[in-house]
């Protein structure tokens, strides 16, 4: 299908500047550390993207180009470690992944450019988006403008949804006003919202057994390390209990999800490379306005409607980005 954007692109367009305007001095090999909660950041889908896109600035990766990744497998006692390995590496740029890497690089030496943290000035993070005034800049949230059109999208489907469970990881302030912001939607929407906020892998046998016993008619799960690493067991309950779901990247259709609506993972991770590029020429984040997402992707698996006894409306199919069949 022909793809279509729900918000219209604002601003400029990133423009890819060709390998001989951009290339850098052979002599200098640049550094990147990259810090995640979960795993190192290249065995995720943002490691590769960002090489990807750091090639169109002229970083090839093993020529001129190295990485020093660094994954907390789950274990927030680990950062301030491997914080310290990423000093002692002398990197010259920080891809921060998720709330708690980049509030781990804050106020450290090195420049951060983080991405899945949420709302950067609500976590206090930075002072505001347009001068971050510290050590970290970055891709920043939009959930006041796409909660609308996830709730919206799940009401389309499930035209009688008055309550809906909102899955999330309470440990992750950037991920708890993200639920918020959610929560204050809904309720001026007339939705009851079942807030399931979940802190390790054993929480979810406790969030299936609350919607077990108050069954919500949809479930909207906001995505983070914790809640993708366990993904699949929430597409097998929202399977078994026959509840339509959205997730907020297309990843998730991809693995089995019914619906997903949010940000463009290409272009966003294109706009974080730059950022990167800015910072290796010597810009500094304190000075680099955070940047917020403006293409954003609606994708339906029509295989995983079925399943789950859905007829989706032609409406909504004709505006999808993708589907799979």
């Amino acid at each position: 299908m022909n793809r279509r954007d729900f918000i219209v692109f604002a601003g400029s367009s990133i423009v890819a500047v060709p390998f001989s305007a951009s290339a850098q001095n052979a002599a200098k090999v640049y550094r990147i550390g990259s810090l995640n909660i979960s795993g190192p950041a290249d065995k995720t889908p943002y490691g590769p993207l960002l090489v990807r896109n750091l090639a169109q600035h002229g970083y090839l990766l093993d020529k001129n180009l190295t990485f020093e990744h660094r994954g907390a497998e789950m274990q927030l006692n680990r950062l301030p470690e491997l914080v310290d390995e990423l000093k002692a590496s002398k990197v010259d740029v920080v891809f921060a992944l998720g709330y708690p890497a980049a509030l781990a690089m804050k106020g450290t030496t090195l420049p951060v450019v983080s991405y899945t943290t949420g709302d950067p000035v609500g976590t206090g993070l930075v002072e505001s988006l347009a001068r971050p005034g510290g050590n970290i800049t970055g891709i920043s949230d939009v959930s006041a403008e796409v909660t609308p059109k996830r709730l919206g999208l799940l009401r389309e489907v499930a035209p009688t949804m008055r309550r809906v469970a909102v899955l999330f990881n309470a440990a992750d302030l950037g991920m708890t006003l993200r639920y918020r912001t959610t929560a204050e939607w809904a309720k001026a929407q007339s939705i009851s919202v079942q807030p399931l906020g979940v802190r390790e892998p054993n929480d979810f046998e406790e969030a299936f057994a609350a919607m077990n016993s108050e069954m919500p008619d949809a479930i909207l799960m906001v995505s983070d390390a914790l809640t993708s690493l366990n993904r699949k067991r929430v597409f097998e309950f929202a399977a078994a209990r026959r509840l339509p779901a959205i997730y907020e990247y297309d990843l998730y259709v991809h693995d089995g999800g019914l619906m997903s609506y949010g940000p463009d993972l290409d272009e966003s991770i294109a706009r974080a490379a730059s950022l990167v590029d800015r910072i290796l020429k010597g810009a500094k984040p304190a000075d680099l306005p955070f940047e917020q997402p403006t293409l954003f992707r609606f994708a339906i698996n029509l295989k995983t409607a079925k399943a789950l006894g859905l007829t989706i409306p032609p409406g909504v199919i004709s505006i999808a980005d993708e589907v799979i069949e």
